[in-house]
């Protein structure tokens, strides 16, 4: 209880750090109090859907991540590196494309499910089961052919539309209103219950497909249910900051380590409160770093995870799971 209470306060002292960060600081600080002037305007339109939707976006992926590894049993699973967000973020690039006034978040979701089918069928065994390697693997490859159809398309675009489209595949938090909070917030909302409410089956096939059927639990259609509210999660925080790489990866290991989580729900509580952390302090080290230049978070959450990936990569070589 004491490692998730510290927990839970790093990430709001990670947030109330980014909601002030810079030279206006003092400024910033007496505008909150006084709820008037320059600098209350800035932190009611600027700087708090921002870190508000940061919040939520690295909720959604930590969570979505967290789901994905413990139904594969595979610390390698995640959405980006499965292919699902680059399919969401593929789905949002040709709605533009093609001038459709589509709901954001509806195409997402579309893109994701669209590209975790393709996944499915291409790594479908007619006579055995897919390892989750095989469905890592897969994804890898849809994942790199829907980023370099979203790449195509982008070069469609008009100069100007085709330059923001860029920023946010890249991944981004600029510019984002209370109208972005309260999307990846209730929807993320929705899915979390949505996954409470699977908990009797996750933890039964995290013991593997056998013992869950043996506990009576339909081990295909649970997997299905679950791995779908995964990627609706991932969905969801693809429309509002575009495909952010490596935080539903790193998330789901590093909140489980942090708190020490055992149970199920304890770790998917701990992932999801990591993920916030992580895309919250690397919007402020992506604004913070160079001097006058804002670089779109997606950039910190690329070079924070790179490495991380690399050395899962060599513990797994290692230990001979690949």
């Amino acid at each position: 209880m004491t490692r998730v209470a510290v927990l839970l306060a790093a990430v709001l002292g990670a947030a109330m750090l980014s909601l002030f960060w810079g030279p206006e600081m003092g400024f910033l600080w007496r505008g909150m109090w006084s709820g008037e002037g320059p600098a209350a305007l800035t932190l009611r339109v600027i700087r708090g859907p921002r870190v508000a939707a940061g919040l939520g976006v690295g909720a959604v992926l930590g969570l979505s991540g967290a789901l994905f590894q413990m139904l594969f049993r595979n610390p390698l699973a995640a959405p980006d590196l499965m292919g699902f967000t680059s399919g969401a973020g593929l789905a949002i690039v040709a709605a533009i494309s093609l001038g459709l006034a589509l709901p954001l978040p509806l195409v997402s979701a579309a893109g994701g499910l669209l590209a975790a089918l393709l996944v499915a069928a291409l790594s479908r065994h007619r006579h055995r089961p897919t390892p989750p390697l095989t469905l890592v693997l897969v994804g890898l490859g849809v994942g790199f052919t829907t980023s370099a159809l979203g790449t195509f398309l982008m070069t469609r675009l008009p100069v100007q539309e085709a330059a923001e489209a860029q920023r946010w595949l890249t991944g981004s938090l600029a510019a984002r209103g209370w109208d972005h909070v309260a999307q990846v917030w209730a929807i993320g909302i929705g899915l979390t219950l949505a996954a409470a409410a699977q908990m009797r089956p996750l933890a039964a096939l995290e013991l593997g497909p056998d013992l869950a059927a043996g506990l009576g639990i339909r081990a295909g259609r649970a997997r299905a249910a679950l791995a779908s509210t995964a990627v609706l999660l991932a969905a969801a925080g693809v429309a509002v900051a575009g495909p952010l790489p490596f935080v539903a990866l790193m998330a789901a290991p590093l909140g489980a380590r942090l708190v020490q989580a055992r149970t199920a729900a304890g770790r998917l509580a701990a992932a999801a409160t990591t993920g916030a952390g992580i895309v919250v302090l690397a919007d402020l080290a992506a604004r913070a770093a160079l001097p006058g230049i804002q670089l779109p978070v997606g950039v910190a959450t690329g070079l924070l995870g790179a490495p991380y990936l690399l050395w899962l990569l060599a513990r797994e070589m290692e230990r001979g799971d690949l």
